[in-house]
């Protein structure tokens, strides 16, 4: 009588642990190490109140991305609905229960800690919109009939998070579904049509005075700056000037005077890369950014690798987000792009930013580790 032998659970926890792609980890620690010596010196040599709990925030963060490597991408797209219409609730509930902070209501609070739905969507959003091209033929992705529900799954969260009001979110979170729309086989002549669409809707917006004041003062002080120094255009001007002072090599660590005597406005969130381009200079900006290029081309890579389209949608998903957040934001703080209060992903100080850019790189590494086994078919859930 032959018996049945079973796996072994911690050889199968052993295996999977030996295919997690660590050089991709130790891409992202490298740029989680520049945010907290950055932070320790917006701090003035103190670890608080940002750098260490970053420190110990990203520790939590990998841990969850190691975790999420080890479980097959078949069972995140099993989750990829209910997550998704749970970011969804969240954000619906904003209005009603939300925290008001910095003249915004987008937190929410459960067991006394502060949270915003608008960063769970974006990855809600990625896995939503991803689970639901796996199921479709070619022919089917640019079928009007077909086109429908996607554009209902993005338009639903931007409206929501433009009225919190947070227009950088909305338009990364409407970027990002355009992005995976696109990847999924939409034909260019539909994109085209799109493209014009979102253009006429973005001049009405700003004819029938949809957007706030405020919004719009940011979209003409981007244009120029020097047209209000001391109010809106104070924090670009003060960027540039950081920025551009920094030099070839910096000013050395803790030596910026930008930052330093407080002249730059949030230092420690979404004008952080400027402290730290005034501190190491050119060759530091774009030693940082060539980081981020390495975990984005290493991102592409571990989609292209994979086997079935859910996994492939999921990976662009979140690499073009993760990619979003860092043109944006390095383009807002040189004057390239208007201030919409988008951070730097893993180097700007907040602790929800962080898990949701960590947890999407966990769906990524799932992708990796299972690329050999997770062959879905249409259909296929578990």
């Amino acid at each position: 009588m032959s018996s049945l032998i079973l796996p072994n659970p911690r050889r199968t926890v052993r295996d999977r642990l030996a295919k997690i792609h660590w050089p991709l980890v130790i891409l992202l620690t490298l740029i989680a190490g520049a945010g907290v010596i950055t932070l320790y010196s917006v701090a003035e040599g103190h670890w608080r109140p940002w750098a260490l709990k970053h420190a110990v925030r990203y520790g939590v963060a990998v841990c969850i991305l190691v975790a999420m490597g080890l479980v097959a991408m078949r069972y995140w797209m099993a989750l990829a609905y209910p997550i998704y219409f749970a970011a969804l609730a969240a954000l619906i509930a904003v209005p009603f229960f939300g925290e008001v902070n910095m003249g915004a209501r987008r937190w929410l609070e459960f067991g006394g800690t502060q949270f915003q739905p608008s960063e769970a969507m974006k990855i809600g959003l990625v896995m939503g919109l991803a689970r639901y091209y796996h199921g479709l033929r070619a022919e089917q992705v640019s079928h009007i009939l077909y086109l429908i529900p996607p554009a209902l799954m993005i338009g639903a969260p931007v409206a929501l998070v433009f009225i919190q009001p947070d227009l950088g979110t909305s338009l990364l979170l409407a970027a990002t579904g355009v992005i995976i729309v696109f990847v999924a086989g939409l034909s260019w002549r539909i994109g085209v049509i799109g493209v014009i669409g979102a253009g006429i809707a973005g001049y009405a917006a700003y004819y029938f005075d949809i957007l706030k004041e405020y919004q719009l003062r940011r979209i003409t002080t981007f244009l120029n700056p020097d047209s209000d120094p001391l109010g809106q255009g104070y924090h670009l001007l003060q960027s540039k000037t950081g920025i551009g002072s920094g030099g070839l090599t910096g000013k050395g660590f803790m030596e910026g005077t930008q930052s330093q005597l407080k002249f730059l406005p949030e230092m420690h969130t979404d004008f952080i890369f400027t402290v730290f381009g005034e501190e190491f200079g050119f060759v530091g900006a774009i030693g940082l950014l060539m980081l981020y290029f390495a975990v984005i081309v290493t991102g592409l890579s571990i989609g292209m690798a994979a086997k079935s389209h859910f996994a492939r949608l999921t990976v662009v998903g979140v690499v073009s987000t993760f990619a979003l957040y860092v043109l944006i934001n390095t383009g807002m703080v040189m004057g390239l792009a208007p201030v919409v209060g988008v951070p730097l992903p893993l180097v700007s100080y907040g602790g929800t930013v962080m898990m949701t850019i960590m947890a999407g790189f966990g769906l990524i590494m799932s992708a990796h580790v299972h690329r050999e086994h997770d062959v879905l078919k249409k259909g296929d859930f578990l």
